[in-house]
């Protein structure tokens, strides 16, 4: 299979001259299409910076990043944005949904930026509601509906654009256990169900076990995770 995305020699700091704090340190990456990949680590240790800059959200330092074939080191800001509008698929802890926006609405957002015709978006956001659990809540707006159900939308609406890649940082850290697991179970289900590529920041056990393959960032680069971090399947 080909690969989806390509990170080559990648090195990033946070601040700016002498009081720079490198965070990556020629880091390189491959995932191939259909790969769900798990990147984990201590905080701190920049999976943030990583996702951020695989989801052109940042530019790096120095180093080469592709995604589905498109060199994003180098972009213009509006040229990061319509990659992400049409290629990359984002879940952050927070789900960011627009207050004033119902629940189909809010999935609807990323199609009504790439004019998709109004039947064929609203067919789409029924479905992704669907199989998120959250038909009988279309209609309702993200005040009215809970935390977990708040981040089940967001995936949703990560998952809209058929993205060629999805990126999701730490989706489940600001829910509890209860509700982190149907979170990521929604969101393993439904990249499996599409085939889709994903690079998840996570530190859950569960998913940590069902991914393809589980990538440690430590001192600036990544390593195969060994068994200590992949732990067998402790939810059914």
């Amino acid at each position: 299979m080909g690969a989806v995305v390509v990170v080559e020699d990648l090195h990033h700091s946070h601040g700016h001259a002498s009081a720079a704090v490198p965070v990556l340190r020629g880091l390189s990456l491959t995932v191939r299409r259909g790969e769900l990949v798990a990147v984990t680590g201590r905080p701190g240790a920049g999976r943030t910076t990583l996702l951020g800059l695989v989801g052109g959200l940042d530019i790096p330092v120095s180093g080469r990043i592709t995604v589905d074939g498109v060199r994003l080191d180098g972009m213009g800001e509006q040229e990061r944005l319509r990659l992400r509008r049409d290629r990359i698929g984002i879940v952050f802890p927070s789900p960011g949904l627009l207050p004033v926006l119902t629940v189909a609405e809010n999935v609807g957002v990323p199609l009504r930026l790439r004019n998709v015709p109004a039947h064929e978006r609203e067919e789409r956001v029924s479905r992704l509601l669907a199989e998120a659990g959250l038909g009988e809540l279309a209609g309702r707006r993200p005040d009215e509906i809970g935390g977990a159900q708040r981040q089940r939308v967001a995936v949703a609406r990560a998952l809209a654009i058929r993205p060629a890649l999805l990126v999701a940082d730490e989706p489940t850290a600001l829910l509890g256990p209860g509700e982190a697991a149907g979170v990521l179970e929604l969101l393993y289900t439904a990249v499996r169900a599409r085939g889709a590529t994903a690079l998840v920041a996570t530190r859950d056990p569960w998913l940590l076990s069902r991914s393809d393959r589980v990538l440690e960032l430590r001192d600036g680069r990544l390593r195969e995770a060994g068994p200590e971090l992949r732990p067998l399947p402790a939810r059914p």
